[in-house]
């Protein structure tokens, strides 16, 4: 059926056409996308709303499109006005609006900042009735707009097709989540989780999953996304204390055959008030699950971390808020930065960051990783640091992040690295999102996230998260990133990064066209044995029109002679009007004098000398290993 309205909204870049709703057909859903129409929704119904006045029935159904993650998430949201207002923001037009034009946006935290995706409000349809998500009250349309417009932020609605309840929480809340193994935990740790989660559920969005099949409930689906709607404490008519969760199958049938399902015998152990009581409030696709039957049958807890009043991400663990946050942007560059895990005897190349925490505090690390392809990230810091990686489209990675402490921040990298971290990921892994929660003193910490393998490259974002006042900051590179025939630069490297100052009258002495020369700066430094290449940079303070004319010399250092009186054995000249310049080198082993200097006399500026020291490294005692979730599929542990 044809609309009848016109001069509506109409969205050209995710158009009513086959072209949204698959991309390269993978997925069944290309078997009746020439079937499927274009529909709004007052063409669908007679009296459309964005909400149902009953709250309950604004629960999700799942149609022929495989995103019960996205579905579970958006139905653990909708219990929580504040965030559900955060991505579907009020006072927007709808169908009872006099000035109604067909227009919604909706809002998605992506990789570090919100982001607005409007859509028109033609939804795909077979016959007359919506065929992807729908709400239990088929008048409201809230979840239909938020699944469309997720679906134009991945490109079509194919893409949403598997994928993981905790990335959906994520873009939806802009938080942090946490993914609980029922597996990996014994009894003690269950206890512990589940006492967490009864203490949490009136203030979390939580859902959970089924990995693998269990022959005694074919019907709960392998691979598979429940939200959890409610927990209750109940008495039997013995006494007995029991614990039941409410479970919502976003496929919109209960599918559960356990002794709690409604006619089951578990009802006859309570009274009659508390057993109607309870299923009185079980909509279409929920039902009531023991605890021992849950941990029996699930795999895996989801759970969104809270927000307070005040708008504030709360810690799960003590309820304290995280009021204390930053992010950076980087890469892992093949050649440069992509040292691999703590296995590889490159690891000290990988990203590092320096934290310095003020206060005792709790604090969570959380490293994302940035998709591959038509992503677009903020421009870097260090222009030489992290590289636009869009035109290689590859699955996520397996990624880890550690932790050290270290007393100052003029340390010796390799003996730290040797030593066993504070703290780190248990293995590396194939999650999206992954963090790390840390109780940190006061003091210096080195974080250094990697991916398991070497060589292997990828975008990622660090957030830190903290109870207590914190700086972070990048442990910016000392040289520009090779060109790709330049493979002299790989390898192992010892830096030693030293502070100048050019002041007039004093030490500002200029070129070697100058007598004054010989009142520069001088930095002394050896080069050991053994030792096959040195880098070495000059970086002024000064930027852009400011920048003065900069070079540097190298002397040998004899014990008769004057540096001054020899002829330099290293020359970065002419000198450059740029920000920084650097040379590689080849040097005996012996002791050497570095001399930066402006071109001119009396012109001042801060500056650092970094000396970098190629080495042949002994490899770091680490076994580390990719852990059970990555000996799996890459789609194992996908929500259908």
């Amino acid at each position: 059926m044809s609309s009848p309205l016109s001069g509506l909204f109409v969205d050209s870049d995710f158009p009513a056409h086959v072209s949204s709703l698959v991309h390269g057909g993978d997925t069944q859903l290309s078997l009746h996308s020439d079937n499927i129409s274009w529909q709004r929704p007052l063409d669908i119904c007679a009296s459309p709303s964005l909400f149902s006045e009953k709250n309950r029935l604004n629960l999700g159904k799942q149609g022929i499109l495989g995103d019960c993650w996205f579905i579970c998430a958006c139905t653990a949201l909708q219990k929580y006005d504040r965030l559900l207002g955060q991505v579907f923001p009020a006072g927007q037009c709808t169908w009872t609006n006099s000035n109604y034009l067909g227009q919604f946006t909706c809002r998605f935290w992506r990789f570090g900042c919100w982001v607005e995706v409007t859509i028109d409000d033609n939804l795909p349809c077979l016959g007359n009735k919506l065929c992807f998500s729908h709400c239990q009250d088929q008048g409201a349309f809230w979840l239909p707009l938020l699944e469309k417009a997720y679906a134009k932020l991945h490109g079509c609605y194919e893409a949403l097709w598997a994928g993981q309840v905790a990335d959906a929480l994520v873009d939806l809340t802009g938080g942090l989540v946490e993914r609980w193994s029922l597996e990996s935990e014994d009894d003690r740790g269950r206890e512990k989780l589940f006492s967490k989660l009864v203490s949490l559920k009136d203030r979390c969005a939580m859902c959970c999953s089924v990995l693998h099949n269990r022959d005694r409930v074919m019907e709960l689906g392998e691979l598979h996304a429940y939200t959890i709607t409610d927990i209750q404490h109940v008495v039997t008519k013995s006494c007995k204390d029991l614990l039941l969760l409410r479970l919502h199958n976003p496929w919109g049938r209960s599918s559960w055959a356990g002794s709690w399902r409604k006619g089951g015998d578990g009802w006859n152990d309570l009274n009659l008030k508390d057993s109607a009581r309870l299923l009185s409030e079980v909509q279409e696709g929920e039902f009531w699950v023991e605890k021992q039957e849950f941990l029996q049958e699930f795999d895996e807890i989801t759970i969104a971390f809270p927000y307070s009043h005040e708008g504030h991400l709360q810690s799960i663990w003590t309820d304290l808020p995280l009021l204390h946050k930053q992010q950076f942007y980087g890469s892992w560059v093949k050649g440069y930065s992509a040292g691999g895990s703590r296995n590889n005897v490159s690891f000290p190349e990988n990203p590092k960051f320096w934290l310095r925490v003020k206060e005792p505090s709790e604090v969570f690390l959380s490293l994302m990783q940035i998709p591959q392809g038509g992503v677009k990230i903020p421009e870097p810091v260090h222009g030489v640091y992290r590289r636009n990686l869009r035109h290689n489209k590859t699955a996520i990675n397996a990624v880890g992040i550690h932790v050290w402490k270290v007393e100052k921040r003029r340390f010796k990298l390799q003996k730290t690295l040797s030593s066993l971290p504070l703290a780190g990921t248990s293995s590396h892994c194939y999650d999206r999102q992954l963090h790390l929660c840390c109780n940190l003193s006061p003091g210096y910490y080195l974080l250094i996230p990697s991916i398991f393998l070497r060589e292997a490259e990828g975008n990622f974002l660090l957030r830190i998260l903290s109870t207590g006042n914190f700086t972070l900051s990048e442990c910016a590179p000392s040289w520009n990133i090779p060109s790709a025939n330049a493979d002299l630069t790989c390898g192992m490297w010892e830096t030693q990064e030293l502070s100048g100052q050019w002041k007039k009258g004093s030490n500002a002495g200029g070129s070697r066209n100058f007598a004054s020369h010989i009142i520069n700066p001088c930095f002394p430094f050896s080069v050991p044995d053994g030792t096959p290449m040195i880098k070495l940079m000059l970086r002024q303070q000064h930027d852009g029109e400011k920048c003065h004319a900069i070079g540097f010399h190298v002397y040998p250092v004899t014990s008769n002679q004057s540096v001054f009186s020899l002829e330099p054995c290293v020359k970065c000249i002419p000198h450059s009007h740029c920000q920084e310049v650097s040379k590689l080198c080849v040097l005996l082993p012996g002791q050497y004098t570095l001399v930066p200097s402006t071109y001119l006399p009396d012109q001042e500026s801060d500056f650092t000398v970094t000396i970098a020291t190629k080495m042949e490294r002994k490899p770091i005692q680490s076994h580390e290993t990719l852990g059970k979730m990555l000996q799996e599929v890459s789609f194992v542990s996908a929500m259908k």
